[in-house]
């Protein structure tokens, strides 16, 4: 039998097209930079977590087009076991990214991730750690695959990522709660905090990471807040940790968030004590904000 991975990832595989304008004129052109990267918060954070070492397979689902062709090359190419399910006939999925004045807007067609089921994931996913991403569980096509990808899970380590802020609060905080009990570890950043504590997460003020963390912590016995450039902190089996962030210029966050996620879990399968995964993690998503690639290296 073969051994198991230290990390298994299970989520969305996605090509971004990233747009970066001065401003953008409405039914006119403009010059500006336009990259085409391989992205998608599963493959993202199966990618981190192999570039910190770990042994890293990746279950999602991409179209029989060229973008899905070159993203399973991609991952190969890093050492990743893709175990990727193929949609005839569907579109991979792909992501535009718009950095204009400041802001970033995104837009997002999930393509073949929508049709991830429970029949296109082993029976078992065994591993030192599984990372479930909650885009999985947000669209009704792909929410069976994720609720099954949770009940499946023989790991020490099962880990829930809030993925999204507006998604989260329309799939309902107490169902998302009910789906993902079976997970020990919650990954989010502060606005996914907020909705899940039931505050506004449009209120900056709503509630401190402290009070987030003791109103999460009820209900996973590990949640980690990921806070952007202030760092993170955590609730850890009922200890206090809290990790800084480098100083960077940020480029593109894109995908920050993913590098933080494959970098903590590849570490805390490799036997890295908490407080030095948190590090090494907020190191990750300083290094991914600071470059214009979602994966390292590239």
């Amino acid at each position: 039998m073969d051994a198991p991975p230290d990390v298994i990832v299970v989520g969305d595989v996605m090509v971004d097209v990233a747009v970066s304008a001065g401003a953008l004129k409405r039914g006119g052109d403009v010059h500006g930079r336009v990259r085409i990267r391989p992205g998608g918060a599963g493959a993202n954070a199966a990618a981190w977590a192999a570039d910190a070492g770990a042994q890293t397979r990746l279950h999602g689902r991409v179209g029989d087009d060229l973008p899905g062709g070159l993203i399973r090359r991609a991952l190969e190419e890093r050492g990743l076991d893709a175990a990727l399910a193929v949609a005839a006939g569907e579109p991979t999925g792909a992501m535009l990214v718009v950095l204009e004045a400041g802001e970033r807007s995104m837009v997002a067609g999930r393509g073949a991730n929508a049709g991830l089921s429970p029949e296109d994931l082993p029976g078992r996913l065994r591993a030192g750690a599984v990372l479930v991403s909650g885009y999985l569980l947000f669209h009704p096509g792909s929410e069976p695959a994720a609720r099954a990808a949770l009940d499946r899970a023989d790991a020490g380590l099962v880990a829930i990522d809030a993925a999204s802020w507006p998604l989260l609060r329309e799939y309902g905080p107490e169902r998302f709660a009910e789906a993902t009990g079976r997970a020990t570890m919650l990954l989010a950043n502060r606005h996914e905090a907020l909705a899940l504590a039931g505050r506004d997460p449009e209120d900056p003020g709503a509630a401190d990471p402290e009070t987030l963390l003791g109103a999460l912590s009820a209900r996973y016995p590990i949640v980690v807040l990921k806070l952007g450039p202030a760092g993170a902190a955590a609730s850890w089996d009922g200890r206090a940790l809290t990790s800084t962030a480098p100083a960077v210029a940020e480029v593109d966050p894109t995908g920050a968030g993913d590098a933080f996620d494959g970098a903590l879990l590849a570490g805390l399968v490799r036997g890295e004590q908490p407080e030095e995964a948190l590090r090494r993690a907020c190191e990750a998503g300083a290094r991914a904000a600071a470059s214009a690639a979602n994966w390292p290296g590239a």
